[in-house]
């Protein structure tokens, strides 16, 4: 479908929280829903880099300090959610992540992509369901990836105890966690009858800071630092630029017209690039025993209650 910014609806009066807020995807996510009318709270780990995200947005915006990576951060953060709000969201956009970095562990002994990518995530989308309970139409968008397709998850070894490390294959899982957790949050809210949708969303091949901050995180020192310079040049020449590569997760979060456990993303070939549509989920991540297994599994994992029940 021929979709873009210009077709975003008129959010006055809406309040919006997006994670990752401080640079590429999210911040321009950001970026627009304000523009479009929104109050958006701007989810990030440093503060200083998200003080500088604030500064480029012209509509409403306030930021949140959040670190997905520390479950006690994500208890406060969504604290700080419900009062700012008056216990009322309306759009959540699960945005933030990070992508193949060395073997480590979050501050909960996680492995830091399941860790940050997923358990956060789903720890902060039931903490704050009150909020998104109270808000007609409610949506919850997931950013997911078309790596989600590639090998690599073991609901047994989440986090990779009896496994040997591999990043790519740890990236994988938690992207496909993601999704999974976006249909099964969706079979959920229908089944308790709530006015909410659940959706998931991918860029396609993105032009941001992960590939950069990655090559950066993995090497380490001057070496690091120039490897992602050059990274990051070579990224541009075949991502596509941030504001084509928001599209889908923009329009999952907006548009009149979706529906609840879709998935959306670029529409070209091997849906790197192109018009934003539906996605092609890969067939495990519809799966409602694994659903429901991840559901369980995550809610041990973080200690925090699931919501709907």
């Amino acid at each position: 479908m021929s979709w873009s910014a210009a077709d975003v609806p008129d959010l006055t009066g809406k309040t919006a929280l997006v994670t990752g807020a401080n640079s590429g995807l999210g911040l321009r996510t950001a970026q627009l829903l304000s523009e479009h009318g929104a109050h958006v709270l701007m989810a990030c780990r440093s503060v200083e880099r998200g003080r500088a995200a604030l500064r480029t947005v012209t509509g409403a915006a306030e930021l949140l300090e959040l670190d997905l990576a520390d479950l006690a951060s994500v208890r406060a953060a969504a604290e700080q959610v419900r009062e700012r709000t008056g216990d009322r969201l309306d759009v959540l956009v699960n945005n933030a992540g990070v992508m193949v970095p060395p073997k480590g562990r979050t501050a909960d002994g996680f492995e830091s992509q399941i860790g940050t990518n997923h358990l956060g995530h789903a720890a902060l989308t039931w903490l704050v369901m009150p909020a998104l309970r109270a808000a007609a139409g409610a949506r919850v968008v997931t950013v997911s990836s078309i790596a989600h397709r590639n090998d690599g998850f073991d609901i047994t070894d989440l986090n990779f105890e009896r496994r040997r490390y591999q990043a790519g294959a740890a990236y994988a899982q938690s992207k496909l966690a993601n999704l999974v957790f976006a249909v099964e949050l969706q079979r959920r809210a229908e089944a308790a009858g709530l006015d909410l949708l659940s959706v998931a969303a991918h860029p396609g091949l993105a032009n941001t800071e992960l590939t950069g901050n990655s090559t950066r995180s993995r090497v380490g020192g001057p070496v690091g630092r120039g490897l992602a310079a050059v990274v990051r040049a070579g990224t541009r020449l075949v991502t596509a630029p941030v504001d084509r590569a928001v599209l889908p997760q923009l329009y999952a979060a907006t548009a009149p017209e979706v529906t609840g456990g879709q998935y959306y993303g670029p529409t070209g070939p091997g849906e790197m690039y192109g018009q934003v549509g539906l996605a092609r989920p890969r067939s495990l991540a519809l799966d409602p025993t694994l659903g429901r297994t991840l559901w369980v599994r995550t809610a041990e994992l973080t200690g925090v209650s699931p919501e709907p029940a």
